[in-house]
């Protein structure tokens, strides 16, 4: 069943190491950072209950080429490309064989659109050489393919294969520039590199809450807490939110 968007995130980064296995912390600090976390959680899961992915696809395939498509471009904008796309090429084995410059022009609007097609038209042949056709279900597979680093293979995983990514030990948190930005005003991470970032929330957030938190503070960031004018007026986070009023 397809489904559907709005996204300003920047390009993926190439794998790096995985964010080591956090640390269990039982200070009064960790406790009270515990409770707050918690209570952000369960404030945004009542505001957007229908928090989820909101990309076009009718596959695997077609949520990796989606995902690869969403960097620096908006979700509306790839929707609107893969309507068309989706139907051009049907196959993975299609997009292996695929002529990049044609490629490159049904994929133009997205933006970074040569580099796009590389990695798409890269990643299907690996995909077909290596994993017979299938998109891999595991972290470290999903790594192996051009153009996709930690993010990607996160969104990949958890929305592909939801009981893989509850269970992988390379799973982590799909980091964005929305899940960075009110990361870093909520006071759950003090770094802006996405890897860190990942890294620190996955300290504190509950691993069972690791795949929804990303897509309740993306809603979130969309409707509310915008990257230049927060309303913080609006926010239901405003009580327990150190930044605001104060951006």
């Amino acid at each position: 069943m397809p489904r559907r968007a709005k996204n300003n995130s920047k390009p993926d980064k190439p794998p790096g190491k995985r964010p080591e296995e956090p640390a269990t912390d039982t200070s009064p600090d960790a406790t009270e950072r515990a409770a707050r976390v918690a209570e952000i959680i369960a404030r945004l899961r009542r505001e957007y209950p229908g928090a989820r992915i909101v990309l076009d696809y009718g596959n695997d395939w077609e949520l990796l080429v989606a995902v690869i498509l969403s960097a620096q471009c908006t979700d509306k904008m790839v929707n609107q490309v893969t309507a068309k796309l989706f139907k051009k090429y049907r196959t993975v084995a299609e997009y292996a064989a695929a002529d990049p410059a044609e490629f490159e022009n049904d994929i133009r609007p997205t933006g970074f659109f040569r580099n796009k097609t590389k990695h798409i038209i890269a990643a299907a042949q690996k995909v077909l050489a290596d994993y017979g056709g299938e998109v891999p279900a595991s972290m470290a597979e999903l790594l192996t393919l051009p153009g996709v680093a930690r993010k990607t293979a996160n969104i990949v995983l958890g929305n592909a294969h939801p009981e893989a990514y509850a269970t992988d030990p390379d799973a982590g948190i799909a980091v964005d520039t929305h899940v960075s930005r009110l990361s870093q005003r909520l006071g759950l991470a003090t770094s802006d590199n996405a890897e860190k970032i990942e890294r620190e929330l996955m300290e504190v957030v509950p691993r069972e809450d690791w795949f929804q938190f990303t897509y309740l503070l993306i809603d979130h960031g969309r409707a509310v807490c915008d990257a230049k004018r927060p309303r913080c007026g609006e926010c239901v986070l405003n009580d327990i939110c150190p930044s605001a009023f104060r951006v």
